[in-house]
């Protein structure tokens, strides 16, 4: 239900105070070296932008942004709801098939469908033998436009959606479903009215997720030949070798970002939706049958066959045909330091995730919430100026030590910060804390502050009660993050190319440098090795987000026929 909270006495300081300001200054670091290039005067380059490729730029976002939104809501959402509240053939199998496009890249996505779609891939050569048909006595449409981008990033992306919604419908309380139910609504009524109401916030988590993994696109659009703000970041920066006027640009990017938060926060108001009791008992399933069966079937078998299946097919197909020549060994240590960054990110950003949502609800002040804010921007940020940002004052901090150390006691220890996996965490926790920070405030937005104030009459401090209380309740929450930030660190790119230590290669560096020189065919095999050690266990946290809903293992649930 929604409840509009009373301002209470706010403490002049607390230790959570500066812990929320510990972790916005750590992680917002990158984001402020880069962003201090914006007050350098940047010549006429900037002119020269905004008179030129500026409106081209705003005007490709503004399209790949509602249509990539639009999709993701109504295919994450509508395929949540229908794997928690609805009983269908194969419904144990989507619980965690529908995430599997989630493990594939963008960029791999865009050349297995380009390879399979171009004039000379099977697709089109199959169609021109059947109906004897030549080249342009038939339309066929371009992927390698602004639409086929949209496209294939929305088959990307919508698990950010399915992943939150599900958490969210699998945490709602049976009572309020009952309410329903005794007020005469329909299962499709009450999914309009009453779930997707109070899963509001983890829906708009997972669209505002989407959105920034969006806008900061690189990979696909960029070979797809479309101009976007992020290629425009990239190309300004790296190809022109003007700093200032990429990250103006990429102030632009991220004032757009802000615009669409603030906006949705100002629609929602003081509202805020909680679940008033501790009744968890095993959700009802509603038993579809007829063509209603199959409908729901088919709604759940269409992103996965077209965002997972085919892709991979080809890309099986080409790494059968071919394959990587150092297919062995030398995989066993890019598997290795894949897994390992990808684990150490997830488990730091949930966690520092955590600290700052509940920071924020015990000190909710205007510091408090800028803080958060602050430490969850670097996700609106592309991954190489996050680099940059993070390189520059570590190379300084490196080469401090080093002359300090060569004036004293006359040696060189080489670079300690900016030559190590450190950075390269430091890297994916600035990009991806927004993602389990997302997930985790919602989920902790819906626990009534009445359980705060019972558990400090029961002399619970706010440490206990959030490792005692919320903690447990947010466990299928906590989970889904988790699995985000995994499966995001597995397929970063950019960041990890310019800041890797020597020698060391993940896989989707691997993957890049091959498909980058025109060797897809080879890069098939690091891209399905992505695919490999990310949906492992994407599918067992799948499976224990279920179990880990309270009352799971109570009650008997009932099904109703909508045969």
């Amino acid at each position: 239900m929604a409840h509009r909270l009373r301002a209470g006495a706010r403490p002049r300081f607390s230790p959570w105070a500066a812990i929320l300001f510990a972790i916005a200054l750590v992680v917002a670091l990158p984001v402020i070296v880069v962003f201090s290039h914006v007050f350098f005067p940047s010549g006429d380059v900037w002119q020269h932008l905004a008179s030129t490729v500026l409106p081209r730029y705003l005007t490709n976002t503004f399209w790949m942004v509602l249509f990539v939104g639009v999709g993701t809501l109504v295919i994450g959402t509508g395929t949540a709801w229908l794997v928690v509240m609805c009983r269908f053939p194969g419904k144990r199998i989507f619980e965690w098939a529908l995430l599997l496009p989630l493990a594939v890249p963008t960029y791999v996505i865009a050349y297995a469908y380009t390879d399979f779609l171009q004039v000379a891939g099977p697709l089109q050569s199959l169609l021109r033998e059947i109906t004897g048909w030549e080249y342009g006595d038939y339309y066929f449409p371009n992927v390698r436009s602004l639409g086929g981008a949209a496209t294939l990033i929305t088959l990307v992306l919508y698990p950010y959606v399915y992943l939150l919604a599900r958490a969210s419908f699998l945490e709602q309380s049976v009572c309020v479903l009952d309410v329903g139910r005794t007020l005469g609504r329909g299962p499709w009524h009450m999914f309009a009215s009453v779930a997707v109401p109070l899963s509001r916030p983890a829906l708009v988590g997972g669209v505002s997720l989407v959105l920034m993994e969006t806008l900061n696109e690189f990979g696909a659009v960029q070979f797809f030949g479309v101009d976007t703000f992020t290629t425009g970041i990239y190309r300004t920066w790296f190809g022109l070798g003007e700093p200032v006027a990429a990250a103006q640009l990429a102030a632009c990017l991220l004032a757009f970002v802000i615009a669409l938060v603030l906006l949705e926060r100002y629609s929602r108001g003081k509202k805020r939706y909680f679940h008033t009791t501790n009744r968890y008992q095993q959700l009802p399933e509603y038993r579809l049958g007829g063509w209603r069966a199959g409908a729901a079937l088919l709604a759940c078998l269409l992103p996965v066959l077209v965002g997972f299946v085919l892709p991979s097919g080809i890309l099986l197909n080409l790494a059968i045909e071919q394959g990587d020549s150092l297919f062995g060994a030398r995989f066993i240590g890019f598997a290795a330091n894949s897994l390992g960054l990808s684990v150490g990110a997830a488990i730091l950003a949930v966690g520092m995730a955590l600290l700052l949502s509940y920071g924020v609800r015990i000190h909710n002040t205007p510091f408090a919430r800028v803080s958060s804010r602050v430490a969850a921007m670097g996700y609106a940020i592309p991954g190489s100026v996050v680099a940059v940002g993070i390189l520059i004052p570590f190379a300084w901090l490196d080469n401090a030590i080093n002359v300090w150390l060569n004036e004293h006691y006359g040696t060189i220890v080489g670079l300690i910060f900016s030559g190590s996996a450190f950075i390269l965490i430091y890297a994916y926790v600035t990009r991806f804390l927004a993602v389990s920070f997302n997930a985790v405030e919602a989920s902790l937005g819906k626990v009534t502050p009445s359980m705060d104030a019972a558990a400090r009459t029961l002399g619970q401090t706010a440490g206990g009660t959030l490792r005692r209380i919320h903690t447990p309740m947010m466990r299928s929450s906590l989970l889904a993050a988790g699995i985000l930030v995994f499966v995001d660190a597995m397929k970063e790119l950019p960041a990890t190319i310019i800041l890797r230590p020597f020698n060391f290669d993940t896989l989707a560096v691997r993957a890049h440098s091959l498909a980058s020189d025109e060797r897809l065919a080879e890069a098939s095999t690091a891209s399905l090795a992505i695919v490999a050690v990310g949906i492992i266990p994407v599918i067992f946290l799948s499976l224990a987000m279920r179990r880990s809903r309270p009352g799971s293992g109570t009650g008997g649930g009932k099904d109703e026929d909508l045969g």
